[in-house]
């Protein structure tokens, strides 16, 4: 684990900047820490090309003291308009060099320690993808969810774009990330809480005010769904839902942190693109 040790900025998070809106990419212009201490977890959906995912984290890294970057499904497509055609693990690990080389940290990284009076606390940013287990009610499996979904016209664009090579399915690799993640989370002192940066809630409890439910089965996996307790988590950050908001949940704080489409936020009250205070 790495570590800071000044105590003195803010544990700041945002996700699902959708930077190739220019809408979108004007709040990302206005972006700045409140203290020069300040760090930023983003939790995943920047944008769906590698340059406009590379303009957005070289200006916040330029920002402020540590970027900490989680991948969300966004990133990970394969999109027509973007040159780099890189698939699967092998476009998420092109993404991870890119980050290292801007000095933003990945779930690839070890673990950063944020030191503040309130005492330390590992930040994790995960990447854990989904695995179809938070299906409609009265669907059985992923065949009759992706059924049911198809008939309400209510389908995931992963579906085309987001390519799991070289795993058989998207599911597949996410039980490979989820063991591979769990394994290193386990590994923290017993004493040491955490904030874990997933693109995607930890627990479904979240995805219950969705306006479409079908569409929770492309937001997790319940693999995760006791990690909040396991993991002494002070905070989850999260996005992808674009519902913004705090929950409780066992009595573990869950912050939605997203931006998500201008069609969205120009509907809310309050400044777009506000930074939410985790820490």
């Amino acid at each position: 684990m790495t570590r800071t040790a000044d105590g003195r900025g803010q544990l700041l998070a945002i996700s699902d900047l959708h930077v190739s809106y220019a809408d979108n990419r004007a709040l990302v212009d206005k972006m700045h820490p409140e203290t020069d201490d300040d760090w930023l977890l983003v939790a995943g959906d920047v944008a769906e090309t590698v340059a406009d995912i590379h303009w957005c984290l070289k200006t916040l890294a330029g920002r402020f003291r540590k970027v900490v970057w989680a991948p969300g499904n966004h990133e990970l497509w394969t999109h027509p308009k973007d040159p780099v055609t890189l698939r699967g693990v092998a476009r998420y690990e092109h993404l991870v060099e890119l980050c290292r080389e801007l000095g933003v940290l990945t779930p690839e990284d070890p673990y950063p320690v944020w030191d503040s009076p309130g005492g330390r606390v590992a930040v994790a940013p995960l990447f854990l993808l989904y695995d179809y287990s938070f299906l409609p009610a009265d669907c059985a499996d992923k065949d009759e969810g992706l059924a049911y979904a198809h008939g309400t016209g209510v389908l995931c664009n992963d579906e085309n774009l987001l390519h799991p090579d070289p795993y058989p399915s998207r599911e597949a690799w996410c039980r490979a990330r989820v063991e591979a993640t769990e394994r290193r989370l386990a590994e923290l002192p017993d004493d040491l809480p955490t904030v874990l940066v997933n693109h995607y809630p930890l627990d479904r409890h979240p995805t219950e005010v969705l306006w479409y439910p079908e569409f929770a089965m492309w937001c997790g996996t319940r693999l995760t769904a006791d990690w909040h307790r396991r993991f002494r988590v002070a905070a989850m950050v999260y996005g992808h839902l674009h519902i913004p908001r705090t929950t409780y949940h066992e009595g573990v704080r869950f912050e939605e942190v997203s931006v998500g489409y201008p069609r969205e936020w120009h509907k809310r009250q309050g400044p777009p693109g506000r930074l939410r205070r985790i820490l």
